[in-house]
Order: C-alpha cells, then sequence, then structure tokens
C-alpha cells in the first residue's frame, strides 16, 4: 500500500510541528510548509506562493492548515484596518486558498482528509482579539460549508476548535487575555500541542468516515456549544 503524505501549514512550530511528529509516528509521509524553517517554505496569504508550493508537492492525502497569526490585541474601536485584514489574510484567506488548490486531486483521487485549525475564540469571541475571533469564525463557516460540499466525494473537511495552547504563537499574546481565557477553562489550565495533534491525527485517518463539516473542540471544557 502506498504511503499516504500529509501537509502541514504552520508546520515550523506549535500545533503544526506537534501535528507533523505524530503524523509521522503513524506511518505518514509529512510536509511541512512555513515562512521559515520548515520542509517548503509558503505565505498562505499569498494565492502565488499558494499556487507554487501546489506545483512543487503535487497530489496530498491529508491537509492541515495549522498556520495562524493571533493578530491585534485592541478594542473594536481602536482597531487599525490594516492589521484586521492581515489577520483574516493569514488566518481565513490562507486556510481558503489552501483548501482550493490541493482539494481537487483529493477529489479526483476519491479519498482525503482537511482538517482546519480554528479556535475557542470563534464561538466565544474573546475581547479585545476581535479581528482573530471573526477570522477563526470564518474558518468554522468555511468547513461547515466545503464539508457539505465534498461530502459525497471521499474527501472529509473538520475543524479543530481548541481552547489556550502552550505555543510559540502565543508567546506574544496580551497576558491578560491568556489568564482570561485560562479563569474560563474548567480544567485551569492551557492546553499542549500535543493534545490537539492528537486529535487532528485522529481525524486524518479511515477510522473518521461519517463526519465531515464537523467543529471538534479542545477546550478543557471551556467551550458550552
Amino acid at each position: 500500500m502506498t504511503r499516504r503524505r500529509a501537509l502541514i501549514t504552520g508546520g515550523a512550530s506549535g500545533i503544526g510541528a506537534a501535528t507533523a511528529t505524530r503524523l509521522a509516528a503513524a506511518g505518514i509521509d509529512v510536509v511541512t510548509a512555513d515562512l521559515a524553517g520548515a520542509d517548503e517554505r509558503v505565505d498562505v496569504s499569498d494565492p502565488q506562493s499558494v499556487t507554487a508550493l501546489r506545483d512543487r508537492l503535487g497530489t496530498i492525502d491529508v491537509l492541515v492548515n495549522s498556520a495562524g497569526v493571533i493578530g491585534p490585541s485592541a478594542a473594536v474601536v481602536d482597531l487599525d484596518l490594516a492589521a484586521w485584514r492581515r489577520t483574516f489574510a493569514v488566518n481565513t484567506d490562507g486556510t481558503f486558498l489552501m483548501c482550493q488548490a490541493f482539494a481537487p486531486a483529493m477529489i479526483d483521487h476519491g479519498w482525503g482528509r482537511i482538517v482546519n485549525v480554528a479556535s475557542i475564540a470563534a464561538k466565544d469571541g474573546n475581547p479585545n482579539l476581535s479581528a482573530y475571533s471573526a477570522a477563526k469564525a470564518a474558518v468554522i463557516a468555511l468547513t461547515k460549508s466545503f464539508g457539505k460540499e465534498l461530502a459525497t466525494t471521499g474527501v472529509l473537511v473538520n475543524v479543530v476548535a481548541p481552547a489556550v495552547v502552550a505555543t510559540p504563537m502565543n508567546a506574544a499574546t496580551d497576558p491578560a487575555v491568556l489568564a482570561r481565557s485560562q479563569s474560563l477553562t474548567p480544567m485551569g489550565r492551557f492546553g499542549t500541542a500535543e493534545e490537539i495533534a492528537e486529535l487532528i491525527a485522529w481525524l486524518s485517518s479511515d477510522a473518521v468516515s461519517f463526519s465531515t463539516g464537523a467543529v471538534y473542540d479542545a477546550s478543557g471544557g471551556r467551550a458550552t456549544y
């Protein structure tokens, strides 16, 4: 049997890197992509960069869209429009562009797994993180729509919504935002990248066959719906 191949954006660190390690341990050939420090360089917000990556790699079986940015920490009334747009460009446009580039070959093959990484902020709406919350909410809506579109193709599209995870991306996050998030988590701690990677690995496997367009929380009990 031919080994499956996975492409993971944001694969240089955090959830992406942990997922790469986990999928490799499951016998999957893994390609990481990021702005730097990965197997391949890609700017997911740039259509030409995404197209060039697809042309280099060809067909993949599993796509994990983990690339993301927290964006500005500011009240809505003070938010810079350019910062708002940049947050959407990476988190939302990037997920859309990667799905659009790599899904067609999966459809032709009759099997594929796409796992998008959103956030519990997409459901709760974190104060002073409106751009991030809104962008990740759009990722959830995109996943629901795309999952329905591909429901009979053999390609499953699902999304993971973690609460705060201890990753390099959160190292620059406003400490007050992190403290609030932890206080809302019944387990009273941050998640780990490895815990999220376990969920992504399951969603990337044959074990999942009757779930698409679904949202899977990994929130330490924080999620209420």
